[in-house]
């Protein structure tokens, strides 16, 4: 379960599901007029078919093409003139899937985290009686041994994988029929399969009810393309989020000012420029407005769009995308040294090279001090921990900085040096394919010693970029007796991820394991807690300050270092030598 988190980016490239195959499509059908009746319907649609999905046992076997089931039935539902009649025309339908009723006895498991509640399935004022006859006769476990042919764990790590599920990738304009099979996947794989679904504040059955009208009443392909987004941002997972559309997230395009832009203060701020950036924007810049439209109402409006587990992620993410367009130019309004000033600027292709870490440039390893070692992740090789290790050996403190994403996994590499006996750090939930919605526990993760052990002070900086494989190095590395974390919240989102394929060739993925301290303290939407917070400020970063490294050299020695000594050896090699 625990060998290795794997990069989010890997899996989004290669885990799109279900091979795209010809798909059975007649003719493009024109959205009906949703009355309050036929939005219900199909509210209640999306959630039986959701259920038997994951519970029929001829379902669960595979032995129907369950979006086709849906194509066939949704018209008529939606069609129903009132709930007896839709009650009706379910309850038929699911007759005519062959006589489900046998007796089914599972056990329930032992080690549970959380189940979801699925007492609606006896609910007759919402379901009608005929409905909640069909469901009980067909009983609440799908009595298959865990054989489920929409979905699968992940081998080794336990994240699920939905490897039947179609991409419709040739549909490039789903009709209002495949726009609802879109919605009602992604919203009960969330409800089913979605380890922090118990986390989501939104009410979950709103969501779907809320978004049926939208689907079906999408005008068009980007109409589908931003509804997508939003239903996705509610489940509040910095790991999703419609990357197959991510030029279309808003603001759309594919060209931006050549500057990485950071959130300190809880404002944008230029945190890189590139070398030829002269009269433009400049480091530590506030962005005040963009094409004469405050920041504080362009974060308004493009909040709906963006999945984030916390604010920090949320500011993170669309301060990153803030002046992204089409190609030609744009007006910035910036604050500099006290004043304003009013930018013409010139919008370039996206990939211009600036990197995205917050960490410091330069090597991989730096020796800041006789006494202090930096090494950030950003750029590590496992083939390189010896070199690592003998750069450490007897100095007083290694900072090892996370503000970042590791470009390899060094959790057991290197932290196997930080402990002198088996210590857990971690601990894990994963679904059952026995009693979907279900979370079970695995036994914790362990470091396992190994020599030489490090007995100098180890300083683990964090902060906004830190996601994924980072905070989960983070947790690891905090486990050594003489390690402590230093920085800001992180983005929430750990886990290794699974992909979901959803109709007209998108793809979207969540979080897919619960990761937990071994004491069961959560990590999704809170990040890790830095036991000494620091952040950047404004000032800091335009006098070219790294005012979180400055701590963790404090931190390692004390008043054994000048403050003259201190800003020298720990100054943002990009920044400029005077403040702006």
């Amino acid at each position: 379960m625990h060998r290795i988190l794997v990069s989010a980016l890997i899996l989004i490239a290669v885990a799109t599901g279900a091979e795209a195959t010809e798909t059975d499509v007649s003719e493009y059908r024109a959205a009906p007029e949703l009355t309050a009746q036929s939005a219900e319907n199909l509210f209640l649609l999306g959630k039986v078919w959701g259920y038997l999905k994951y519970h029929h046992p001829r379902v669960t076997a595979g032995c129907f093409d369950w979006d086709k089931e849906l194509l066939e039935v949704v018209e008529d539902v939606a069609a129903a003139e009132n709930r007896d009649a839709a009650s009706n025309v379910l309850a038929g339908w699911m007759r005519g899937l062959d006589d489900p009723r046998r007796e089914c006895d599972i056990e329930e498991p032992a080690d549970v985290h959380f189940s979801i509640d699925k007492s609606w399935i006896n609910d007759e004022g919402l379901l009608g009686a005929v409905v909640v006859s069909e469901l009980a006769a067909m009983g609440t476990m799908s009595g298959n041994s865990g054989a489920q042919h929409y979905v699968s764990l992940a081998p080794g790590v336990g994240n699920p994988q939905f490897q039947s599920e179609n991409p419709y990738a040739d549909l490039e304009q789903p009709d209002w029929r495949y726009r609802l099979l879109a919605l009602y996947r992604f919203w009960n794989i969330i409800e089913y399969w979605f380890p922090y679904s118990d986390l989501i504040t939104a009410d979950w059955d709103a969501v779907l009810k809320d978004s049926i009208p939208r689907f079906v009443s999408a005008e068009d392909d980007d109409e589908y393309v931003l509804e997508l987004m939003a239903l996705i941002a509610q489940v509040e997972d910095a790991h999703s989020g419609l990357w197959s559309a991510y030029d279309r997230i808003p603001p759309a395009g594919t060209h931006t000012v050549p500057v990485q832009i950071r959130s300190i203060e809880e404002r944008p701020v230029i945190w890189r420029e590139a070398e030829d950036s002269e009269g433009g924007l400049a480091h530590g810049d506030v962005i005040l407005a963009v094409d004469d439209v405050p920041v504080g109402e362009l974060v308004e409006v493009r909040t709906r769009y963006y999945g984030a587990s916390n604010r920090a992620t949320l500011l993170r993410d669309i301060y990153r995308l803030l002046l992204r367009g089409p190609e030609g130019s744009l007006s910035v309004r910036v604050e500099r040294d006290g004043r304003e000033l009013e930018l013409i600027l010139e919008r370039t292709p996206v990939d211009y090279g600036i990197p995205r870490t917050n960490d410091r440039d330069g090597d991989t390893l730096q020796m800041l001090s006789d006494d202090v070692v930096y090494l950030k992740l950003s750029s590590v090789s496992q083939e390189n921990v010896s070199e690592y290790v003998d750069a450490i050996a007897g100095r007083r403190g290694l900072i090892i900085d996370i503000r970042n994403y590791p470009s390899a996994f060094m959790v057991f590499a290197l932290g196997q040096h930080f402990v002198q006996e088996t210590t857990p750090f971690a601990k894990f939930t994963y679904g059952d394919l026995e009693s979907p919605g279900t979370f079970q526990w695995t036994d914790p993760v362990e470091l396992t010693p190994a020599e030489p052990f490090f007995d100098g002070r180890i300083v683990v900086l964090i902060d906004e970029a830190s996601q994924s494989n980072s905070e989960y190095t983070a947790m690891a590395f905090r486990a050594a007796p003489e390690a402590i974390v230093i920085g800001s919240q992180t983005a929430g989102a750990d886990g290794n991820i699974s992909a979901i394929p959803l109709p007209g060739g998108h793809r979207t993925v969540i979080s897919g394991i619960g990761v937990f301290y071994p004491d069961g303290t959560p990590t999704q939407q809170i990040g890790i807690v830095p036991d000494i917070v620091a952040a950047p400020t404004i000032d800091g970063v335009r006098a070219g300050r790294d005012e979180v490294l400055e701590r963790a050299v404090l931190e390692i020695l004390g008043d054994d270092v000048s403050e003259d000594e201190l800003l020298e050896m720990t100054r943002l090699p990009h920044a400029p030598t005077t403040s702006q």
